[in-house]
């Protein structure tokens, strides 16, 4: 299976509006990129691009021998659809929230799974992060998408040499889920 061995992308997007803006799940290509954040394992540096940076995002995700995101392959990749013609489906992609919902048959949240695996939580949301982008605040859209570039990279590396991550239950009981990416 993949691993972040050679070179491995971590990323994520936030957007500039919400799902009830665009008239729904269906049309998430309408969000609008507000930025992206990438974590590249050939020099461990991160990145931070805005929407006027968007080529350069696709073509470090393009250089990449694996991308690794949550939800990447319908969210992140489909916000990201109206900037390019690469069809980025097509990527050597980990969906770190695909393989966790194909296991389990439900969706867990990155916010979860980072909680229960790695005893850390996230700064805040999505939704704060469109009115963070919206009163012109970039840098605090950027430090949270960091952080939760930063999140998903623990995660998965967790889950790669433990082959398993954590989550809760409606009971709140830990409950591992087998992982093998």
């Amino acid at each position: 299976m993949a691993n972040d061995k050679g070179h491995t992308v971590f990323f994520d997007v936030e957007t500039q509006r919400l799902i009830d803006e665009v008239g729904g799940w269906h049309h998430i290509a309408r969000l609008g990129l507000a930025a992206a954040v990438t974590y590249n394992t050939a020099d461990g540096l991160f990145r931070h691009y805005t929407e006027a940076q968007v080529a350069d995002l696709i073509a470090e995700l393009q250089a990449a021998d694996l991308v690794v995101g949550f939800n990447v392959l319908r969210f992140d990749y489909e916000v990201l659809r109206p900037y390019t013609h690469v069809d980025l489906q097509r990527l050597p992609t980990v969906d770190m929230l695909a393989h966790i919902y194909q296991r389990l048959g439900f969706r867990v949240s990155l916010g979860a799974l980072a909680e229960a695996t790695l005893g850390t939580d996230k700064s805040a949301d999505g939704v704060q992060a469109v009115h963070w982008y919206r009163q012109g605040r970039i840098d605090k859209v950027l430090a949270y998408c960091q952080q939760d570039v930063a999140v998903t990279r623990d995660l998965y590396r967790f889950g790669q040499q433990n082959r398993y991550v954590q989550y809760r239950d409606r009971y709140w009981r830990l409950q591992r889920v087998a992982v093998n990416w």
